[in-house]
């Protein structure tokens, strides 16, 4: 195809302002980084925050089971279904514009959140929360990618994946202690009002202090294959979510099959369009990235299994023993500050080590749960062994997740960071939706609450930390060492 002068010109400016963003952002990395990994903080918090205040949303707003699983779930399915798209759009127009864009969006839904009148308006404005992240998100990598380079970028992998780690299992605990403090009586509502004034301070931080950086913008967008994307992942998500509670009727069970149908139409329109020389949505040659493929399926099982303990260990806490979201959720504190600690400093460890970490680490880990299931099965009460092994955990967990992040990113080109990372997140927020539906499903089958008994409760808890030490193995199984050291 013949390029015309003003694209010639366009192109060059679009060079040049991708060069003197990395110039300013360079004077001041860290405070880029600590900005944007606010923002991923924000929007992984809100993934699990609301759980602990769904008792209250049932009696404030007098809503059914159904309208609190679209409350809890609503969020996690637009987020997951977009953020692909949100790549793209941050690559077409601009990381920066399309960040500040949805932490605007998330914010402002955030506080509609918080004064919702009804569960309807709540559903709804929690739809919105999730497409604000969708779009803020994938920004998160890209700027990472196009900002830092060599050993800087490595550090600023392990920061990012342990804000990941921590993000996850911190919303039990965040949420827990803001419905017990009942700030001014205001109940469940400032588990949303709290991301207000943090997110009013990004956006006037990031107008100042973020980089300008140039979107693509004579790329065209791939709109079929957004489209079919986002039908195939919101056709598998949706079911996942809801089914257990429904009781699995007919139509979840034809969304999946329509979700392999959609996939598979997603795969041949997207081979068709790069053999035609047009701009699929995901690039071939993000796929082809050595390690990319092997590591993102790894990091699926280990998030199907994450999300799955989390899910099953505070059943086991709240229902099974009877105590509070708070003190649940600070029983998975040690969890939490492993993964975080582990995240960051494993790059200390002799870089000799680094290339067979993540599998050494996912061993350990499967040891780890096993011995928490061997622990826990007598329902007795949380003891100082189990703690240590929940300590394990999150220092495997951390060993494994911020190098296999760090492996699979680092040999991705800058220019395709926004695939990358769009590829990354999405595949977390389906394993996490994956392992809270089929491990939470095989947790319920095994008791039923109320009326449990914390024997009962411990040996379900015990079947399902078993299921998870196995995809743990089946994670190390799909990595292979790297001789000399991570990439």
């Amino acid at each position: 195809m013949t390029i015309t002068q003003p694209e010639r010109v366009a192109t060059r400016t679009d060079r040049a302002a991708d060069v003197s963003a990395r110039t300013s952002a360079a004077a001041r990395p860290g405070l880029l980084l600590g900005l944007v990994l606010t923002g991923q903080f924000m929007a992984l918090l809100d993934v699990t925050i609301v759980n602990v205040a769904v008792p209250g949303m049932r009696v404030d707003l007098h809503a059914g089971g159904a309208a609190l699983q679209l409350v809890v779930a609503g969020y996690g399915i637009a987020y997951a279904v977009l953020l692909i798209t949100g790549a793209r759009l941050g690559e077409r127009h601009g990381f920066t514009r399309l960040f500040l864009g949805g932490l605007a969006l998330f914010t402002a839904a955030s506080l509609a959140c918080g004064l919702a009148p009804g569960v309807g308006a709540l559903i709804g404005f929690r739809l919105l929360q999730g497409l604000g992240a969708a779009l803020m998100v994938p920004q998160v990598m890209s700027l990472i990618q196009r900002t830092f380079t060599g050993p800087a970028r490595v550090r600023a992998l392990g920061v990012y994946s342990a804000v990941l780690a921590v993000g996850g299992v911190t919303g039990q605990v965040v949420g827990g202690a803001l419905v017990s403090a009942n700030l001014f009586g205001w109940g469940w509502r400032p588990v949303f009002l709290v991301n207000v004034p943090i997110g009013v301070a990004l956006l006037v931080a990031g107008a100042r202090l973020l980089p300008s950086v140039a979107g693509e913008r004579t790329r065209q967008l791939d709109l079929r294959g957004m489209l079919l994307l986002a039908a195939a992942i919101g056709s598998l998500v949706i079911p996942l979510v809801l089914g257990h509670d429904e009781n699995w009727p007919l139509w979840c069970w034809a969304l999946l099959g329509a979700s392999v149908a959609l996939f598979t139409a997603f795969v041949l329109v997207e081979r068709g369009l790069a053999r035609s020389g047009g701009h699929p949505l995901i690039h071939s040659r993000v796929l082809r990235a050595p390690g990319l493929v092997p590591a993102a399926a790894a990091m699926f099982l280990v998030m199907t299994g994450v999300a799955g303990f989390s899910f099953s260990l505070a059943m086991h806490l709240q229902a099974g023993l009877g105590v509070s979201a708070l003190r649940s959720g600070l029983t998975v504190a040690p969890t939490m500050l492993g993964f975080g600690a582990a995240g960051l400093w494993w790059q200390r460890l002799p870089q000799r080590l680094h290339g067979g970490l993540p599998q050494f680490a996912l061993v350990a880990a499967a040891s780890a749960f096993a011995a928490v299931a061997l622990l826990a099965r007598d329902g007795a009460a949380v003891s100082w062994s189990e703690r240590a092994a929940l300590l394990a955990i999150g220092i495997a967990g951390g060993c494994a997740y911020s190098p296999l992040f760090a492996r699979a990113l680092g040999c991705v080109a800058p220019e395709h960071a926004a695939d990358a990372s769009g590829v990354m997140v999405t595949v977390l927020q389906l394993g996490q939706v994956v392992g809270v539906a089929a491990l939470g499903t095989l947790f319920l089958s095994q008791v039923h609450y109320p009326g449990a008994t914390p024997a009962s409760s411990g040996t379900a808890l015990a079947i399902t930390l078993g299921a998870v030490a196995a995809l743990m193995l089946g994670a190390a199984v799909l990595v292979r060492p790297v001789r000399g050291g991570s990439r």
